[in-house]
């Protein structure tokens, strides 16, 4: 430690009550733990001088050391305005971001100083705006570019911390970092997050602003897609791993948060969009082996946007959103879904028995995962509530037989029968022709099963079509 002047070291010592440096820094970053400790230490003017220490330091002969005096400015700026005002006065970013971004460390993979140092801005960023601005030109200045590509849940928790301090409350600084000079650094935290995971919730956060509250989720979206880093060729799949782990964590934020969350009519419409691209690109030739998310990009972007449009429509707070999803055609488009597909198992399986056919054959689709129909239905169900036109579109193209079909349980569709069940009575409440169409079912050929009997239902198979429909019997 020749190298470190003693005018740093002695503040250090004298405040420590130690004589060596680890030492002293060890025990002051046990003092800067408590809001006294912290507010002593500001009046002895500890922030300036750990800065003018970390500034000594070289890596990586003293990477035990710098890794201290970073921790020791971490708990310094924990909630200590003066200390968090002297960082920013002290060029305190400057210093930091000089010892995190550069290429030996990162080359050398010490990934606990580059957390470190991410906790120290952190912290700062925390004091308020003008502090956020700070470090955001640096941020913005793509500093953190190479911050972003190491591969470390540890360094992206903290990068995504100071992401969403700056943004939350400042327009200006979200949209510069969904611009094309800045969206780079977005797009490597979300193939970062999807190589590693993350633990905890900021990137969640900031995705949720910028691609559900904001009108960003396209130029995200698209840039993941022509970003791609799975291998998969476009004339294969319409979707990337990243797409589709993207929608992944927004369609967990919607469910969790629909209630706090204000989803802009732009994503709701995008997600739309993907709905029906992916329909066409899919073409299943087996059984789905498990639910979402499977190992198919292309099925778990379709699973995701149906899980989002079936929350969005859930909630009476979007009633705006749901009504325009339902302008652009989305109950036709489920309808002819779900009359593409097989009927569901126990249906398909009694069908086999009365046509005395081979119950593994099949007419229609097959579901692309476990839940798959469960979704479907769910959608139309929650479109259907309260909404007498919706009530009256379904019943116009034939739908009411066709909901009635999915009040069962199915291997492939858990909670189908919770869900048709749900979607049966949102058409039929409050609506007499379409409790008139079900009262009036006539078809020949009765199949009685346990399940259907005690739901006042029971399965009939029409002579003409061959196709099995469920008949109310409670009246």
């Amino acid at each position: 430690m020749d190298a470190v002047p003693a005018s740093i070291l002695q503040p250090l010592f004298v405040a420590a009550n130690s004589s060596t440096l680890d030492k002293s820094l060890e025990n002051l970053i046990e003092l800067a733990k408590t809001s006294d400790g912290r507010s002593d230490l500001a009046s002895k003017n500890m922030l300036t001088t750990t800065l003018q220490l970390c500034a000594s330091l070289a890596y990586p002969s003293c990477g035990g050391t710098l890794l201290l005096s970073l921790k020791l400015i971490r708990n310094l700026c924990a909630g200590e305005l003066q200390n968090q005002n002297s960082f920013i006065q002290q060029n305190g970013v400057d210093i930091v971001l000089s010892i995190i971004s550069s290429k030996q460390l990162i080359n050398d993979s010490n990934y606990g100083i580059i957390r470190m140092g991410l906790q120290v801005l952190a912290n700062v960023s925390l004091a308020g705006q003008e502090h956020q601005i700070v470090i955001w030109n640096r941020i913005y200045l793509v500093d953190f570019l190479e911050i972003a590509k190491v591969r470390r849940k540890e360094t992206l928790d903290p990068l995504c911390m100071i992401i969403y301090a700056c943004i939350e409350e400042n327009q200006k600084l979200l949209d510069q970092l969904c611009s094309d000079h800045a969206l780079p650094l977005l797009v490597e935290i979300v193939h970062t997050a999807l190589a590693v995971g993350f633990g905890e919730d900021w990137l969640k956060l900031i995705l949720t602003k910028t691609c559900i509250e904001e009108s960003y989720f396209t130029p995200l979206f698209s840039k993941l897609l022509h970003d791609n880093r799975d291998g998969s060729s476009s004339e294969t799949h319409t979707c990337t791993q990243a797409q589709s782990f993207l929608l992944s964590i927004l369609s967990e934020m919607i469910n969790e948060q629909i209630e706090h969350i204000t989803v802009s009519k732009v994503f709701a419409f995008d997600v739309f969009k993907i709905l029906k691209t992916t329909l066409g690109a899919l073409n299943c030739v087996s059984r789905p082996e498990s639910g979402l998310p499977t190992s198919s990009p292309d099925i778990n972007a379709l699973g995701y946007s149906l899980c989002i449009l079936r929350d969005i429509c859930a909630f009476d707070g979007r009633v705006d959103i749901t009504d325009s999803l339902l302008s652009l055609g989305l109950i036709q488009l489920l309808l002819d879904l779900l009359h593409d597909l097989e009927p569901p198992t126990i249906i398909r399986k009694t069908l086999k028995v009365a046509e005395n056919q081979d119950s593994t054959t099949s007419s229609g689709k097959l579901c692309p995962y476990k839940g798959f129909r469960s979704d479907v239905v769910a959608v139309i169900g929650n479109c259907a509530y309260k909404r007498k036109h919706v009530q009256d579109e379904i019943r116009d193209r034939n739908g009411i037989l066709l909901m009635l079909q999915q009040c069962v349980t199915d291997d492939e569709n858990p909670f189908l029968r919770e869900w048709g069940i749900w979607g049966v009575r949102n058409l039929l409440e409050g609506n007499l022709e379409n409790q008139k169409v079900v009262s009036e079912l006539e078809v020949q050929g009765s199949v009685n099963l346990p399940e259907l009997t005690t739901l006042g239902l029971r399965v009939d198979v029409d002579q003409q079509t061959r196709r099995a429909k469920l008949v109310n019997t409670s009246g």
